[in-house]
């Protein structure tokens, strides 16, 4: 029995792209960042800081999504899907899980001060300013190194949906047009047939009522 706990457009869609691609037979439990049932006391058995994902696997349960990548991958690794050690991309995968990391915090904060704060608080228009500014600069970064198809010289991994997915969501604060390597890579991604899979489960998002949220204006 494989369960997957998941919000709608959270890092748990990481997951469950994965298990498209690995081909796995699983269910999907959808829950809302909105309502309260993350802090309910069944989820937070399951998961201490009461995020997702949360991924039960044959009578184990994992939480944090780069790490149930990992596992996963590990656990399957005739998908090909993560170089073993001693493969010569077996570092540059390690360096995108990290660096998919980094696109996620920065996302997360985005969402946190221009998503998630209510009325009559407001937005720190200087923090948001540098918090923007990094994610165009994190993802300017990843403009130049892009040479090849994928991530990784020798193909299509773990990586790429960990890193793509954040590349999905930063078009709620940056314009992506000025990254075409990265554009072009991402229809590469969305043209996957496990993709298309995983979006078709993905239930309907009530993160972000916007379309776009420019950085507020001083004042």
């Amino acid at each position: 029995m494989i369960r997957l706990h998941h919000v709608p457009l959270a890092r748990s869609f990481r997951v469950l792209w994965l298990l498209e691609e690995l081909g796995l037979d699983h269910e999907v439990v959808n829950y809302s960042i909105r309502d309260g049932s993350l802090r309910s006391p069944e989820f937070l058995a399951l998961s201490p800081a009461g995020r997702v994902p949360v991924l039960e696997h044959h009578g184990a349960v994992w939480f944090e999504s780069g790490a149930i990548v990992q596992m996963l991958c590990e656990t399957y690794p005739e998908a090909g899907l993560m170089p073993p050690p001693g493969h010569a991309d077996r570092a540059r995968f390690l360096e995108m899980l990290g660096y998919s990391e980094t696109v996620g915090c920065l996302l997360e904060s985005l969402n946190l001060n221009l998503v998630f704060l209510r009325p009559p608080a407001k937005p720190s228009v200087p923090v948001v300013k540098l918090l923007n500014a990094r994610l165009r600069a994190s993802l300017a970064a990843m403009e130049a190194r892009m040479e090849g198809a994928w991530l990784l010289p020798s193909g299509f991994s773990a990586a790429d949906i960990m890193f793509g997915y954040g590349f999905e969501l930063a078009r709620y604060y940056v314009v992506l047009d000025q990254y075409p390597r990265l554009v072009a890579y991402w229809e590469r991604l969305r043209a996957r047939p496990a993709y298309d899979r995983a979006k078709a489960r993905n239930g309907k998002q009530d993160i972000y009522t916007r379309d776009f949220y420019p950085v507020p204006e001083e004042g």
